[in-house]
């Protein structure tokens, strides 16, 4: 468990950095483009969550990153196994939502300033603690829905019994 959160600690060290430079550098929706017609440094301010779904909902959201959060620090042996996939699993969600967490309480709403865009199509601001939280809900899926787990060990299955109609 301490690897777990000396390794959350930084990523949310990171988080917080890379937003503290946008936020202490930049006026609201102002920012500059590193890859000109796809992706931007753009300040932008969320009050709601993903795709701002649930804006203006900042006390509903903070209530539950930390119900999140407890589930995750205390009862993640119901959810994840104890093996080095699901504690980067646990790392990545749990980074992420103190990141997010820290913007709330501080400042009422989460720097984001991830900015893609192709033409006039874009994709929704983002920043570190989402793509943390994104990726990490991801690969919890996979691990939990996909053939093999995330560790590489293969599952066995047995062969199914020949019957009329599935034989070559």
């Amino acid at each position: 468990m301490t690897v777990v959160l000396y390794a959350a600690l930084a990523l949310i060290t990171l988080d917080q950095a890379t937003k503290h430079w946008v936020h202490s550098r930049f006026a609201l929706g102002d920012g500059f483009s590193v890859i000109p017609g796809f992706f931007d440094i753009r300040y932008v301010q969320n009050t709601g969550a993903a795709w701002g779904i649930l804006q203006g909902m900042g006390a509903l959201l903070i209530v539950l990153s930390i119900g999140m959060l407890i589930l995750l620090l205390f009862g993640h042996r119901h959810l994840l196994e104890d093996r080095p996939s699901h504690r980067m699993i646990q790392v990545l969600l749990v980074g992420g939502i103190v990141g997010n967490l820290v913007d709330r309480v501080r400042l009422g709403y989460v720097v984001d300033f991830l900015y893609f865009y192709w033409g006039e199509h874009d994709f929704p601001a983002f920043n570190i603690a989402d793509s943390a939280i994104c990726v990490g809900v991801f690969l919890y899926l996979l691990s939990q829905y996909s053939g093999r787990k995330l560790s590489g060990e293969a599952v066995v299955r047995e062969p199914e019994p020949a019957v009329a109609g599935n034989q070559p």
